[in-house]
């Protein structure tokens, strides 16, 4: 059976715990898995601009023992000179999986009806699940091991309504943390996307809030997190954004309302003095570095596992 990643609750939470525990493993020992030996390809494809996600894919398909085979979304122009069920038939053929970092949704899950290959979701405008495996991973890290996440509170505030979002909901929920979102009204997460995080989290132990205040969401929590006000494709709404956004700023005063060793978490890029001060993002209980490192430990993972569940 071809299994996909494209979102956080394509993985069950047992599931999500394998992937999690083989990223650690990976930590220590880069090259203990190398399932795309020969080398097999691996297809890597960017509609979007990229850095972390295009340096720890390559780098991670290649300790693998594979080839990451970069593909220029704008050369190939997927669903516009040639459909995305047309070019999911063409990449089935000749690589071993599919990665893509893409706008909406709908277009991953079309790459994956038609692939036959795992597909993976490296970034969609819904989702972000690859960051959210590299996040897991870096508190389990310093927390304990994978086994210490259920339980914790994890505050996310900024834009509610976008992609880390909605994957710190599914994503943490799978968890079993206690995720709760903190953003302006007019900002707030598809509740949809709410809905399935609170059916999940009543099987895990863990639950979803959703609330209008910085305060509400920070206060004791033992990871916050932030990301940019403004995504991909929202360039010309940046200066009418950052007005209902400012409260949300994570700044010393926002931190010292978390646990006292409450970790802190961004995805980068960083907009110091933006949505995080240059205080709290290079101080001491920031692990915004070890998470970039991660994604090129959990995103081997995943992909070990999503080879590995083809086995007849």
């Amino acid at each position: 059976m071809t299994r996909h990643f494209l979102r956080d609750d394509d993985l069950s939470p047992a599931e999500q715990r394998e992937v999690l525990e083989l990223a650690l493993a990976f930590r220590d020992d880069r090259y203990i898995r190398t399932p795309l030996a020969g080398p097999r390809a691996v297809a890597v494809i960017f509609d979007k601009p990229t850095l972390r996600t295009q340096v720890s894919f390559c780098a991670g398909i290649a300790e693998m023992g594979g080839f990451p085979l970069v593909v220029d979304g704008n050369l190939a122009q997927i669903g516009t000179r040639e459909s995305i069920t047309d070019t999911a038939r063409v990449l089935g053929r000749q690589v071993a999986a599919v990665v893509w970092r893409t706008g909406a949704q709908v277009r991953i899950e079309e790459m994956a009806a038609g692939a036959g290959v795992p597909v993976v979701n490296a970034l969609t405008d819904e989702f972000h699940p690859c960051q959210i495996l590299a996040d897991l991973a870096t508190v389990a890290l310093h927390r304990g091991g994978v086994g210490a996440l259920a339980g914790l509170t994890l505050a996310y505030v900024g834009d509610g309504a976008n992609n880390m979002a909605h994957s710190y909901l599914l994503g943490g929920a799978t968890a079993g943390l206690h995720v709760r979102i903190g953003c302006p009204e007019g900002f707030r997460p598809d509740e949809r996307v709410v809905t399935d995080a609170r059916r999940i989290a009543a099987s895990t132990g863990g639950s979803v809030t959703v609330v209008p205040t910085l305060a509400e969401a920070v206060t004791g929590a033992d990871v916050v997190a932030t990301d940019t006000w403004v995504s991909m494709g929202q360039e010309a709404e940046a200066t009418a954004r950052e007005t209902p956004f400012v409260p949300f700023r994570l700044d010393e005063a926002a931190l010292a309302l978390a646990a006292p060793d409450a970790l802190v978490l961004h995805c980068l890029p960083a907009y110091r003095g933006k949505e995080i001060t240059a205080g709290v993002l290079d101080g001491p209980q920031s692990v915004a570095w070890d998470e970039a490192e991660f994604r090129l430990h959990a995103q081997k993972a995943l992909l070990a596992f999503l080879l590995d569940a083809r086995r007849p």
